[in-house]
């Protein structure tokens, strides 16, 4: 008995290939949405108007402490109970843009916090607001410090994705799903798709290193 069976691997490739494309673009809104969302949530974790850091650690300590896959099962089959139905892809995307941006908050604070104290004297002493100091001189050089991470984080999100093939989202996992009951191929096919995930993950992950290495470099250049 044939284990990989290549005849039906590539009459399914067509198919497994559109899945990989909604799920390289669930990735991107994903990561597009996250980013602007977690750098609020970050700034919000680090106000002086105490309120609004409970409310902020409460949300982060929230979904820290919950499992992306009932999130993802909340917001697409809960929440319909309380009147808010949302169709599969805009709940995916809403569960893991509510996820990674409690994560990265915590990514964009450790890189606010690790710019030297003077750096902030220096903007006060020039007159700068503390959201224009934030703005103009602290958030270029921390995001210039957490890139590696968001990036490793973004690889985690890609495979991550296929968590939301438990709501009906027709992403590459689904898709093999789908063939694969049709036709018993589960091998064959969930190979193809692993393939996949790999082609995609690993030279992001290599792209990753490289960006770490570069920073690194430049970091050291400029305390040198």
């Amino acid at each position: 008995m044939e284990i990989f069976n290549l005849e039906i691997a590539l009459r399914n490739f067509g198919p497994l290939l559109t899945g990989l494309m909604l799920t390289v673009e669930l990735t991107l809104v994903v990561i597009a949405l996250s980013l602007v969302f977690a750098l609020l949530v970050a700034l919000g974790g680090m106000s002086r108007f105490a309120p609004l850091r409970w409310l902020v650690n409460a949300y982060v300590e929230a979904i820290r402490g919950t499992p992306l896959l009932l999130q993802l099962i909340y917001v697409y089959y809960v929440l319909p109970e309380i009147g808010i139905r949302l169709d599969s892809f805009t709940a995916g995307v809403i569960a893991l843009t509510l996820n990674y941006s409690a994560y990265l908050s915590e990514v964009y604070r450790g890189g606010i916090q690790a710019i030297a104290r003077g750096q902030h004297d220096a903007a006060a002493a020039l007159g700068m607001t503390r959201m224009l100091a934030m703005r103009r001189i602290i958030l270029p050089q921390a995001i210039r410090i957490v890139i590696p991470t968001l990036g490793n984080y973004f690889i985690g999100l890609f495979k991550d994705t296929a968590l939301c093939s438990v709501v009906s989202i027709q992403e590459v996992v689904f898709t093999a799903q789908i063939l694969a009951a049709r036709n018993f191929q589960y091998f064959t096919l969930y190979t193809v798709v692993g393939f996949m995930y790999f082609a995609v993950s690993f030279p992001a992950a290599r792209f990753v290193a490289y960006l770490e290495r570069v920073t690194k470099s430049g970091y050291r250049r400029r305390r040198s």
